[in-house]
């Protein structure tokens, strides 16, 4: 659904959207191929803040080369990709539900506070950004097959 509504937004090359489980609708991760400057903030300010996810006070988006549904690969591109003092933004009082278990109850106003996360190779220099180095998934099968014990 939120993708849906991100594609409608004018939100373009969404690759995918995950809500992780874990956090159930806390934990937004948005994968999409950068098209402009600010369009991965753009994308992650508007998910953080849409009535899919009331208590989405994570948001992070990611390059469409990141799984978002692995949790290993999006905090692999938080920690390449970011630079939280560039990259972190925080949203303040913002909506969110009596289900918020970080709001002191009886509240007034369900408020709370959304991070937004840019995981992206910066945009202006996203040509020249250093490549990712990675095996193929058929020598990863070979290594695991042999020495899989010895890694886990």
């Amino acid at each position: 659904m939120m993708y849906n509504w991100l594609t409608k937004s004018g939100i373009p090359d969404i690759r995918e959207v995950w809500m992780n489980e874990i956090g159930q609708q806390q934990f937004i991760i948005i994968s999409l191929k950068q098209r402009y400057a600010g369009h991965a903030k753009q994308a992650a300010m508007l998910a953080a803040q849409s009535r899919l996810a009331p208590l989405g006070k994570y948001c992070v988006v990611v390059d469409e080369d990141i799984d978002p549904t692995n949790l290993q690969d999006v905090l692999w591109a938080i920690c390449t990709r970011s630079d939280p003092a560039k990259n972190i933004n925080f949203i303040t009082r913002a909506w969110s539900s009596p289900l918020d278990t970080t709001i002191r109850k009886p509240a007034d106003a369900f408020l709370n506070s959304r991070a937004v996360i840019e995981a992206c190779k910066p945009y202006e220099w996203i040509n020249d950004f250093p490549q990712s180095i990675s095996i193929s998934p058929e020598l990863e099968r070979k290594v695991m097959s042999r020495w899989g014990k010895l890694l886990s």
